[in-house]
């Protein structure tokens, strides 16, 4: 397998990151337009931040959710991939990196992708 050039290492984390965001916008809009279609039976009351149910606060749930078509779990779900991009992003950095032997970036990729994972996990606590 030859080495990718710096180019082509580019244009693939540029796609990646394209379609990571259409994605992203496609679900959370898909999920806006079924939600708005829900009859509302009472006014929402923003004096005090309701965070939703524990559906929506965690990955099995939001998945649950979209399958079954519940619109705020779509939105979450498309916001779960719009956070989820950059990640991948780095991800990708770090196995072209990897096919192109450049120790340094490889390691200061894998630093950033380590800080990334335990930010997303350590942070809501």
């Amino acid at each position: 397998m030859r080495r990718p050039s710096d180019h082509e290492l580019e244009l693939s984390v540029a796609g990646m990151l394209r379609f990571g965001v259409t994605a992203a916008a496609v679900v959370s809009i898909f999920g806006g337009l079924l939600y708005l279609r829900q009859p509302h039976a009472s006014i929402s009351r923003f004096q005090k931040f309701n965070a939703g149910g524990p559906g929506l606060r965690t990955i099995s749930g939001i998945w649950q959710g979209t399958v079954h078509l519940d619109p705020r779990s779509m939105i979450q779900f498309g916001l779960v991939l719009l956070i989820a991009t950059p990640v991948a992003r780095v991800v990708f950095c770090v196995i072209g990196f990897a096919r192109q032997k450049d120790r340094l970036y490889v390691l200061v990729s894998s630093i950033v992708l380590l800080v990334l994972l335990y930010s997303l996990s350590h942070g809501f606590q």
